[in-house]
């Protein structure tokens, strides 16, 4: 007589301790270098903004001191807190680094690749900040400071999405994969936003707004980031729009996507009100800075999701060896 089959799930065999954990460390340490190193930009134009950027007049430490109790105000802990904050994303690459390369056979081959060269980048960051202050806040030195930390943003939000991409690669739940045009769009968007950003860098390192507003000075800088605007914001919205003809399946991407798109209308509102109101509100100008920085965040990811790789193991696969 036949014997029904059992309606119990079987026990899912025990993973060797420890086999696992490198797997959900790592996305979880990308996440919280993206979200680190957007604070970064953010603090860092709030140094600027503050007129803080020499507060600490020496370099690495503050007053000769690690902490630099008797000379705290204000702009004495926005400098000092933006070289804390950058110290500990160095210290967390060069963790990521370590892990990419000790568990490597677990991981896409690309990643100890990318966090060689987010490490590589953060210690010519730091090189850039010492030399910001050493230069007395030059203005090209400051801008490639921020170009750097833009990069370290948009590699490590990529690396993030990357690791985190759904089983297939470049595919949805329901197999379709990404049309070949789609690829080129984030990488796009990605760059003018980018240059945008180091426009308003290169104008902002300058003093330039502040000069046009008040003397009529300088105002070609002020100029070319409004003008540099129009583009990455149109190639931004195009994307978004774009991302409702992706196959079904694709719902990060066209969350991301969209997300983008309510970033850049943020940012031209932003723009405008930092403005009009002659960049007299810090708060606004900052928001201004730190929305740019969030967009390039989001960039980074969808140009993370949008190229084929070897994907990490899901967590299921690890657990059954």
């Amino acid at each position: 007589m036949a014997v029904a089959p059992s309606t119990q799930p079987l026990p899912l065999p025990r993973s060797a301790p420890g086999e696992s954990w490198p797997v959900r460390l790592v996305p979880l340490l990308t996440a919280h270098l993206v979200v680190a190193l957007v604070a970064l930009v953010a603090i860092g134009g709030a140094t600027r903004v503050m007129e803080a950027g020499l507060a600490c007049p020496d370099w690495p430490l503050c007053y000769g001191v690690l902490w630099p109790g008797r000379q705290w105000n204000l702009q004495v802990f926005l400098e000092w807190f933006h070289r804390l904050d950058a110290f500990l994303v160095g210290i967390a690459l060069l963790l990521l680094f370590a892990l990419s390369l000790r568990f490597r056979d677990r991981f896409p081959a690309w990643l100890p690749w990318s966090s060689g060269l987010g490490l590589a980048l953060v210690a010519v960051q730091g090189a850039l900040g010492a030399l910001t202050v050493l230069s007395q806040l030059a203005a090209p030195t400051v801008t490639l400071h921020l170009a750097t930390a833009l990069c370290l943003v948009l590699l490590l939000s990529a690396m993030h999405q990357g690791l985190e991409r759904p089983e297939p690669a470049k595919a949805g739940a329901d197999g379709r994969a990404l049309p070949r045009w789609w690829s080129t769009l984030p990488v796009l968007a990605a760059l003018l936003v980018g240059g945008q950003c180091l426009l308003g860098g290169a104008m902002a390192s300058r003093w330039a707004a502040d000069l046009c507003l008040q003397a009529g000075e300088g105002c070609r800088w002020l100029l070319l980031h409004r003008q540099g605007a129009y583009p990455a914001a149109v190639v931004v919205l195009l994307l978004a729009a774009s991302a409702l003809a992706l196959p079904a399946g694709h719902r990060r991407l066209q969350g991301l996507s969209f997300a983008a798109a309510a970033l850049v209308v943020v940012q031209v509102a932003l723009g405008v009100f930092t403005l009009r109101l002659q960049l007299t509100v810090p708060a606004v100008t900052v928001a201004h800075q730190l929305t740019a920085a969030l967009l390039v965040a989001v960039l980074g990811g969808l140009w993370g999701l949008s190229f084929q790789s070897p994907s990490v193991p899901t967590r299921l696969e690890v657990a059954h060896g």
